[in-house]
């Protein structure tokens, strides 16, 4: 049977409500970044202070996406989407109204946030359960294409601090939150090809039966290097920008925005190209590009004009390594993929929160940021690696049995 069109194989409102939740999510859960260096300077945080607050949001949604990919599984994608935004507006509203004044307000602060950066478990099965596995690739593309929203907090986060104080984002974040959340009541649809809900004791046991799996902690290494890449320097390049080369927190929050940008519009990419061309030749071609720029940026003298190209290209990179990542997962675990989704979000989280804070502690303990830059290098390295011993298996056994789709 001829396969359908892209456009004609699943739920286009659906679709597109997976990609505005998560946009939306991801501009919040990454708030904290573009506020680092307003917020730093008036609490006097050190360095690795600084970078630890950035990560604890990230720490945060890696931890919680394992319980939303239980509630996504046990009540549906739709409702345990609603659930978490209610959440994070709740707190975003509270924490505004009490002030956020000392660091481990800050630190309650990030944990809020880590709700809105478990969307993950939600948007990605949301869309991709709709689609067939010839077009895995180009869904999960699109849907974690929201990653973008960090864009927006880069741009538009310093700037409304500067007019009516960084207290006060944490309020004004809410308003498109809410507006995407009615939105979302009112068009997004769980899949008609749910998995039968499980009981909290059979779905603990499925994660540990996972985790008994070769495969799954591969797929969480190689997600922990390309999303923790991706969203671990989203977070530090502000603080970088402006202590390395003294820029002030909104033209950081333009510099950071591109790089972020360049990384959320070539995740499609990333799975349309592993559609085509196969999910492991992808990667292979990210963590060997990677590897090299990361290894080029700890030790290249900081500079606009040199390392300004040099984050544009490796968060494109890690962006199409995103993309990548995810049209295998579904081939590989399709009838677990709402664990999956949750296990390896986990680890693109702690990957984040791993670079984010290693940075800060780089700064504080050499002065630069350079060997926490080139440790996450040697991590793409074994990821290289890792893909070059199962990439033969890979293809012989799953990969064989999915008929019209490479891996």
């Amino acid at each position: 049977m001829t396969e359908k069109p892209f456009w004609q194989s699943g739920h286009r409102p659906t679709l597109i409500m997976a990609f505005l939740y998560f946009d939306v999510a991801f501009m919040i859960w990454n708030l904290l970044g573009p506020l680092a260096p307003i917020f730093a300077k008036v609490m006097a945080l050190s360095p690795a202070q600084k970078g630890f607050i950035v990560a604890v949001p990230t720490l945060a949604g890696a931890v919680l996406r394992l319980v939303n990919g239980f509630l996504a599984d046990r009540i549906g994608q739709k409702r345990t989407g609603i659930i978490s935004q209610v959440i994070v507006i709740g707190g975003l509203l509270t924490a505004w109204k009490l002030g956020v004044d000392s660091i481990h307000a800050l630190i309650a602060v990030g944990v809020v946030l880590g709700f809105a950066g478990a969307s993950f478990s939600v948007a990605l099965p949301l869309a991709g359960r709709w689609y067939p596995p010839a077009h895995q690739g180009k869904a999960m593309g699109i849907a974690g294409m929201g990653n973008s929203g960090t864009v927006l907090a880069a741009l538009f986060a310093p700037v409304l601090a500067k007019l009516f104080g960084w207290s006060n984002v944490l309020a004004l974040a809410t308003i498109p939150a809410v507006v995407v959340l009615i939105a979302f009541v009112a068009l997004a649809k769980d899949s008609p090809n749910q998995p039968a809900p499980k009981p909290l004791g059979q779905y603990v046991a499925g994660y540990f039966r996972m985790l008994r799996e070769g495969d799954a902690w591969w797929f969480i290494l190689f997600y922990g290097v390309t999303f923790g890449g991706f969203v671990g320097l989203s977070g530090s390049l502000p603080t970088w920008y402006t202590t390395e080369l003294g820029m002030t927190p909104i033209m950081a929050g333009y510099a950071t925005a591109a790089c972020v940008f360049a990384g959320s519009l070539v995740r499609p990419i990333g799975g349309a190209l592993a559609d085509r061309v196969g999910g492991i030749k992808t990667l292979t071609g990210v963590y060997a590009i990677a590897a090299v720029l990361l290894v080029v940026i700890s030790q290249t003298p900081a500079s606009f004009a040199v390392m300004f190209p040099l984050f544009f290209c490796v968060m494109a990179t890690l962006g199409v390594g995103n993309g990548a990542v995810f049209q295998l997962v579904p081939q590989r675990f399709r009838n677990e993929i709402g664990v999956m989704t949750g296990l390896v979000g986990f680890g693109g989280g702690v990957g984040g929160f791993y670079l984010a804070s290693s940075l800060g502690l780089a700064k504080q303990w050499t002065g630069s940021m350079g060997p926490g830059f080139l440790v996450f290098a040697a991590l793409a390295v074994l990821a290289l690696a890792g893909l070059s011993v199962v990439k033969t298996r890979w293809r012989t056994t799953w990969g064989a049995a999915i008929a019209g789709v490479r891996i």
